[in-house]
């Protein structure tokens, strides 16, 4: 089905299922593969895998902006549908993570690098078990933005 002078739904559904399952990929290859095998690399330290996946993280987050503006875009061309919820609620989880989870955890990385040693055990945090609780959400989110528009 076409509109009159746009793109077929069935592109921009296309379209902005690709992008939603690429975000998909790269959410469970960083926060669920690379995050945690990272320290169990020969030579890796705490402090030097948290500098790492600082790093990491802020690339991620400027990819996952750039393909929620692309899904958004997409959607913006195509038919209103449900589908936009779906999307305003992983902007909201993103954002949380983000803003909220990532900027208090990156403080308290940063102070509690400057006064361990290299080698010392840094004590773990609660705060991310909610970031990974966040990253559990957006993983159900794509997989229902993605199936949602392909459907």
């Amino acid at each position: 089905m076409r509109r009159r002078g746009g793109p077929s739904i069935g592109a921009v559904n296309t379209v902005a299922a690709a992008l939603t399952f690429v975000w998909l990929g790269m959410i469970l290859a960083i926060s669920f593969l690379e995050a945690p095998i990272k320290f169990r690399a020969p030579g890796i330290t705490v402090p030097l895998g948290v500098g790492i996946g600082r790093l990491v993280f802020r690339a991620l987050n400027a990819c996952e902006a750039v393909l929620a503006l692309g899904v958004a875009i997409a959607l913006a061309v195509g038919p209103h549908r449900p589908v936009t919820v779906v999307l305003l609620v992983l902007a909201a989880a993103d954002l949380a993570g983000c803003v909220v989870l990532r900027r208090v955890m990156d403080r308290r990385v940063i102070g509690a690098t400057a006064s361990h040693a290299i080698g010392d055990e840094m004590p773990r945090n609660r705060m991310h078990f909610g970031y990974i609780g966040l990253e559990v959400v957006k993983v159900g989110l794509l997989i229902a933005l993605g199936a949602a528009a392909l459907g």
